[in-house]
């Protein structure tokens, strides 16, 4: 009796929803199942993406920090070549002065009377001729050259040399070039 109970309409209708229930809850769970795996694929992938992630930020930084250091070093070896022209140069110039100086000074010993006056060899006006005749009246040592002139120009292309060549090492100085271990 109690089976035909189950048999009416309300009875399958209860057994289907029952076998419907039963269904839905094993493809549930299958269901679950899948995701949970997929779940722990996807977290697994993100946990390797973020440990790349973290190596290529460490190693960008470990790189910046050599082109840091290798841009320090190249600056200082910038400097020290430059200081090097520098000081180079300006023991060139000292030594070429002083060599015409004292060039300058034995030609000045070498002609009698100039080594104390240094206007005594010049020529004296013509005398005889007008004021008029001589031209403009000039004061003492105006449009006159002294005997330094030649020294103080031999000075100012020496300076002038020496700069030009300064200027040049300067140039072929190159500070993009990688520095020599």
């Amino acid at each position: 009796m109690t089976l035909l109970r189950l048999i009416n309409p309300q009875g399958i209708a209860g057994l289907v929803a029952a076998l419907a229930l039963g269904l839905l809850l094993v493809v549930q769970k299958v269901e679950t199942r899948h995701w949970r795996k997929q779940a722990s694929q996807f977290e697994q992938l993100y946990q390797h993406e973020q440990s790349a992630f973290a190596g290529t930020v460490a190693n960008y930084r470990i790189a910046a920090e050599r082109a840091r250091a290798s841009d320090q070093a190249n600056a200082e070896r910038v400097a020290a070549e430059q200081r090097h022209i520098s000081e180079r140069t300006s023991n060139d110039y000292e030594a070429r002065l002083a060599a015409a100086r004292s060039l300058a000074q034995r030609l000045r010993n070498a002609i009698p009377g100039t080594a104390t006056d240094p206007r005594a060899g010049r020529a004296a006006p013509v005398p005889g001729l007008s004021v008029a005749a001589r031209g403009p009246a000039q004061t003492t040592g105006e449009n006159q050259l002294s005997a330094d002139d030649p020294l103080i120009a031999t000075e100012l292309a020496i300076q002038l040399d020496e700069l030009i060549k300064w200027v040049l090492a300067q140039q072929k100085l190159d500070p993009n070039a990688p520095v020599q271990h």
